[in-house]
């Protein structure tokens, strides 16, 4: 299996389209950094609001952990649309090439190739979140400095420096879980048709619908709401509470597992029943 994955990953890296989402997220994070390097002041005292004229705030409150929550706010939202690039070109990429049957003739069975690619489509996922993590907290570093993390989520939180890392890397692990789901969601549509164009147009359109319906007050879609996967896609703020709320974070996990491990379930269905014909 290793090997599978291994090959799968170099097919993934080998096609152009890979790239764009990590220049992308560089360029985004690289504009985002330099827009508040310049107006840095304003987005802080934007931030604590009025407290600044009742409380002397002391510290370097502009720093790498600042921006780097900034940048993760501001840009998870748009990475979906970098994900299904690659995901849902894993296996409509192989009918479009014409080499489904030059795939299956190797000695392994097709759970096994469904899988590999699958895994292999997670671990683009995750590398993307980590470009994500290391740009944004390394470069962040160099150009901010360190110091203590303000937040303004269920009121205005002061994080101490040696109380922000863990947060930012269970942070990070969840935003890859979410994007994981995007990538089961584009990977499945990918089994369905013979052209990449298809699922990436479909997964986007059901991620919009989906937000969409999260977003509007009406009872109905309030009932449906916490079954839907885009409810989840910012659980990452529930590791920058002041108490961590357990019982939120576990049914934010379980829900995306869910997703992923239903959606992976029905494309291995499909493609184990699968008439291949070229």
């Amino acid at each position: 299996m290793t090997t599978l994955i291994n090959i799968e990953l170099y097919k993934i890296f080998k096609k152009w389209r890979t790239y764009i989402s990590f220049i992308a997220v560089t360029l985004l994070v690289l504009l985002i950094q330099l827009a508040i390097s310049i107006s840095g002041r304003d987005a802080t005292r934007g931030l604590t609001g009025q407290l600044s004229n009742s409380f002397v705030m002391v510290g370097n409150l502009l720093n790498a952990y600042f921006v780097s929550y900034l940048i993760l706010n501001f840009v998870i939202v748009n990475v979906p649309f970098l994900i299904v690039l690659v995901a849902g070109d894993m296996l409509a990429g192989e009918a479009t090439a014409g080499t489904y049957r030059v795939l299956l003739t190797r000695p392994v069975s097709r759970f096994q190739v469904v899988l590999s690619k699958f895994l292999s489509s997670l671990i683009y996922s995750y590398l993307l979140i980590l470009w994500l993590a290391v740009l944004s907290i390394v470069l962040g570093i160099v150009l901010f400095g360190t110091g203590e993390l303000i937040v303004l989520q269920k009121g205005l939180i002061i994080f101490a420096k040696d109380d922000i890392i863990w947060r930012f890397i269970l942070a990070y692990f969840m935003a890859g879980l979410s994007m994981s789901t995007v990538a089961a969601l584009a990977f499945f549509f990918s089994s369905l048709v013979e052209n990449a164009i298809g699922p990436i147009i479909t997964a986007l359109a059901i991620i919009i619908v989906f937000t969409i319906i999260s977003a509007v007050p009406i009872d109905f879609f309030q009932v449906i709401k916490p079954y839907l996967f885009t409810n989840y896609m910012f659980s990452w703020r529930l590791f920058f509470d002041g108490t961590l709320n357990y019982v939120e974070i576990i049914k934010s996990v379980s829900v995306l597992l869910a997703h992923i491990v239903v959606l992976f379930g029905i494309t291995a269905y499909i493609f184990e029943k699968k008439d291949i014909l070229s």
